[in-house]
């Protein structure tokens, strides 16, 4: 009993049935509508987004019987050919298999003659980047004076490896990953005519699975109903790609909320009888952190197949909308740095403790809704992750305002232990510490270097104090009266004893005194400098 795979049996066969590309679709149709058909297209994009498929579609369209046309009749003798593979003038290579210049010379040969059956002879390449650079300077010569009766349909996943001289003779059209809610939708349709019962909880799992794929879709939905016995339902489909149950990613987010780190740990030990990959459980928690954040911000979002609107509601009550944020940017880098961890379980249960790791001791969680900026703000910088941009620097206060001097020495080790570069690091330089009052951080800028302050610069700076500091803060400058010393300030005096030191040494040195009393030698100030 032969079965056809579902890749192949639901092969767009014209171009309405193709699953998204309309970028792609409009440009051909509107083509050949107005029979402006250029000699030679190149499509790329990642594998199973449909390039050799609307290569052969729009063969059928240029060799159809009924004329050139964007809606081929799909019954006539060219396309029922193109269809089963057989059509003599739509010749189909892989590049990766003939790279050689020898099987490029004689592919080409035929080119001068005139189609057997069809209207154009058409040449579709697939993987064309593979073609050695003899291969590719044979093929240039015929795109660039090609027979008016041929067509060059060039598809490639890679077209960084494609020569300029190649890719200036070709109109270029980059098919897009198909998202998962397209994928899952054409799944669906597929399965209810092929009348396989299904959940739709399921399917989406195999969407996401395919990557933006559609064959990769396809091949994945094949294996589960296989792996199902003739179904498509969502335990099965867990099974199948080894992700958890989502009642375990909840659970996940129930002691998180909870700050339960304990039952957070037996949590996360209980998940090894299952064997997950531990990088797509972090995957689905930061999916889930998504559907929350999304259900906080829009109170009539309606979750999806795999969560529903009364869960995410719940969830969003016991979460405050900073520890979403937190929670999701600590598992997506979680989930980057998983392969470095010594072992993957291991890596997964610091991640989780990570999450709560960077609440401060004896601070509660904010209300849900509520703010807790210090808090916040400290997790964030324990993160590395950058804090919420801080409010804009006030106006500068005018100089009679009375401000308590702050020790030079404190600020310029505060500057020894920020992140700060470039122009940001020479605006605090220029700065005196003036103190902190509150949120605010108060700085005399030294009225000379007032062009190295920019907004942009003022912004990096707070931000870094806002690391330092553990919250946020904002910056308040007034102009420089002296009173205190900047950084910069500080290392020009020292520089300039230390030279004053260097050039006395110099003029007590004994030989020195010898050369001027013998030699009648002269010192030249200017070329002593102090042993670094």
């Amino acid at each position: 009993m032969s079965y056809t795979a579902l890749a192949r049996k639901w092969r767009p066969k014209n171009f309405s049935e193709l699953i998204g590309q309309e970028h792609v679709r409009r440009a051909l149709v509107n083509a050949l509508g107005s029979g402006r058909v250029h000699h030679a297209f190149l499509f790329t994009g990642t594998r199973g987004v449909g390039k050799t498929t609307i290569a052969r579609i729009f063969a059928k369209c240029l060799n159809c019987e009924a004329g050139v046309t964007a809606e081929p009749d799909g019954t006539c003798a060219a396309c029922r050919e193109i269809d089963a593979g057989r059509f003599p003038d739509l010749i189909e290579v892989d590049a990766a298999s003939r790279t050689k210049v020898d099987d490029t010379r004689e592919l080409l040969d035929n080119v001068q003659y005139a189609p057997t059956r069809g209207r154009y002879k058409v040449y579709l390449i697939d993987e064309v980047h593979m073609l050695s650079t003899h291969s590719f300077n044979a093929l240039l010569k015929t795109l660039e004076e090609p027979p008016p009766h041929v067509k060059f349909l060039l598809a490639t996943t890679d077209p960084q490896k494609l020569p300029v001289t190649v890719l200036s003779r070709c109109l270029q059209f980059n098919l897009k990953r198909l998202p998962v809610s397209e994928i899952a939708g054409h799944l669906r349709n597929i399965l209810e005519a092929e009348q396989v019962p299904f959940d739709s909880a399921g399917v989406k799992l195999v969407a996401q699975a395919a990557d933006g794929s559609m064959r990769d879709g396809l091949s994945l939905l094949d294996q589960l109903i296989a792996f199902g016995g003739g179904k498509a339902g969502e335990a099965e489909a867990r099974a199948m790609l080894g992700t958890i149950a989502r009642d375990h990613v909840v659970r996940i987010l129930d002691l998180l909320a909870a700050a339960d780190s304990s039952g957070l740990l037996r949590c996360a030990q209980s998940l090894e009888e299952f064997a997950p990959d531990y990088a797509q459980v972090l995957d689905e928690l930061a999916g889930l952190l998504v559907r929350v954040g999304f259900k906080q911000a829009v109170k009539d979002y309606e979750g999806d197949e795999l969560y529903e609107p009364e869960l995410l509601e719940r969830l969003a009550r016991a979460l405050s909308p900073e520890d979403v944020q937190l929670y999701y940017q600590t598992a997506i880098l979680g989930r980057r740095d998983l392969p470095l961890a010594p072992e993957p379980r291991g890596g997964f249960e610091m991640t989780l403790l990570r999450m709560l790791a960077f609440r401060p001791a004896g601070q509660q969680a904010a209300a849900p809704g509520g703010t807790s900026e210090p808090r916040v703000a400290a997790a964030r910088a324990a993160a590395a992750v950058p804090p919420v941009r801080t409010q804009e620097a006030v106006k500068d206060a005018p100089t009679s305002a009375p401000a308590a001097v702050g020790d030079p020495a404190a600020w310029a080790r505060i500057l020894g232990q920020v992140e700060l570069t470039g122009a940001a690091r020479q605006l605090a330089s220029h700065c005196a510490y003036l103190g902190r009052q509150g949120n605010a951080v108060r700085l005399a800028l030294d009225p000379h270097y007032q062009v190295v302050r920019s907004p942009a610069q003022e912004d990096k700076l707070a931000q870094a104090l806002s690391r330092h500091f553990g919250e946020p803060v904002r910056l308040e400058f007034q102009a420089g009266n002296g009173a205190a010393e900047t950084p910069a300030q500080t290392r020009r005096r020292a520089s300039d004893e230390e030279l004053a030191q260097a050039r006395r040494a110099f003029e007590t040195d004994p030989g020195v005194k010898g050369l001027r009393e013998r030699f009648g030698a002269t010192v030249l100030p200017d070329t002593v400098r102090p042993v670094k």
